[in-house]
């Protein structure tokens, strides 16, 4: 039964959660999408979103990795030319700052539905 229970545990915690992690990078940018391309983080280093905003103008964003201590931090950046105040966003899974993908979340919870119902199951089977 405790097997079962570290099966439902281990299909619950997100990918990567241990060891060197990947995200997102792309550079600045005013489109609502980014895409990006796959990097590896240093051992201390976590993954961003970093925020624009300036007055008057639509926001930017960019992604990548950065040094844990500098997470939540503000500074300036200019992007075509403004100044913008960008705000970073950390988050410390593997691949965490990627677009959220539905089809990634309904996956977690079917897989999590099967592991609970094998857990009620498993014991009138045996």
């Amino acid at each position: 039964m405790v097997l079962g229970w570290l099966l439902l545990l281990a299909m619950a915690l997100p990918p990567g959660t241990t060891g060197a992690k990947d995200c997102v990078f792309c550079e600045l940018t005013d489109s609502k999408q980014c895409p990006g391309i796959h990097m590896q983080c240093g051992d201390d280093e976590d993954c961003f979103t970093g925020h624009g905003v300036a007055p008057g103008l639509g926001p930017i964003i960019n992604k990548g990795c950065l040094l844990s201590t500098s997470c939540g931090h503000e500074e300036p950046v200019t992007y075509m030319g403004v100044t913008y105040t960008l705000t970073t966003t950390c988050c410390y899974g593997h691949m965490c700052n990627r677009a959220p993908s539905p089809a990634r979340w309904e996956g977690r919870a079917a897989g999590l539905a099967l592991g609970v119902l094998l857990l009620l199951l498993l014991p009138r089977l045996l």
